[in-house]
């Protein structure tokens, strides 16, 4: 099992630089749509890798919940895969992530260019202002926006507040939010190489309306991804 997780680790880099290399190429002649389509296929070889190496499938449920059209998407954040399962699941979505990565070469202007909301945490008001600014952006273009409501990946069972930058999102955008959990720090962990098999599920739950206060809206949104995702914990942990 380790040689196969150290096998996947290795070509999952080899397999992520050549991306790169090659999404150079719209990103000097600016093609925004093209990038899109990259990132896509960058999803679809890190789970056929994951497949093919470690014996890892994947799962996707309640898609049906997804509204047509713009929508802010509130995940559960435990694996590099979530960020790289919706480059696949949606076209273009704009995903809000921590300014620092923005520092990776190659990496962080491939965010720029697809217009990745980045936040700066330790920027105040100033930085509330411009993450609200881009979502507004991103939204008139009919984009999703995901947001990862605990701000970090958390393990299994891990309990980590919920941060008030989604609720800010939520008032701000006046959007439904679409609740998800997950399982994929049982497979793909927070650190280590190791990678075990079995099934990543990615489940969508039924939408939050817009218009709620922001105390009820954060009451709902966490005891709804944290209820769904301590059932699928379980499920998986029945598997395993």
């Amino acid at each position: 099992m380790l040689l196969r997780s150290i096998l996947f680790q290795t070509a999952f880099l080899g397999w992520s630089t050549l991306v790169a290399l090659y999404a150079l190429i719209p990103l000097a002649l600016g093609n925004r749509q093209q990038l899109f389509g990259i990132g896509g296929v960058w999803s679809d070889g890190i789970n056929i890798l994951l497949r093919l190496l470690c014996g890892i499938e994947i799962r996707i449920e309640g898609a049906e919940h997804i509204p047509a059209g713009p929508a802010m998407i509130a995940a559960k954040h435990q694996s590099l895969w979530d960020t790289a399962i919706v480059l696949r699941l949606f076209r273009g979505p704009a995903i809000v992530m921590k300014q620092e990565l923005l520092r990776i070469p190659i990496y962080g202007a491939l965010c720029r260019a697809q217009g990745m909301i980045a936040v700066d945490r330790d920027g105040g008001a100033k930085a509330l202002k411009a993450m609200l600014k881009d979502a507004r952006a991103a939204a008139a273009e009919g984009r999703k926006i995901l947001i990862f409501p605990q701000g970090t990946r958390t393990r299994p069972g891990e309990h980590v507040p919920y941060q008030p930058g989604v609720a800010a999102l939520y008032r701000d955008l006046k959007l439904p939010v679409v609740p998800v959990a997950l399982n994929s720090g049982f497979f793909w962990p927070k650190h280590g190489v190791r990678r075990r098999p079995g099934t990543i599920v990615l489940r969508f739950l039924a939408p939050i309306p817009a218009g709620l206060d922001r105390d009820t809206f954060m009451k709902e949104l966490e005891t709804r991804i944290e209820s769904a995702n301590a059932t699928l914990e379980a499920e998986t942990r029945a598997l395993l």
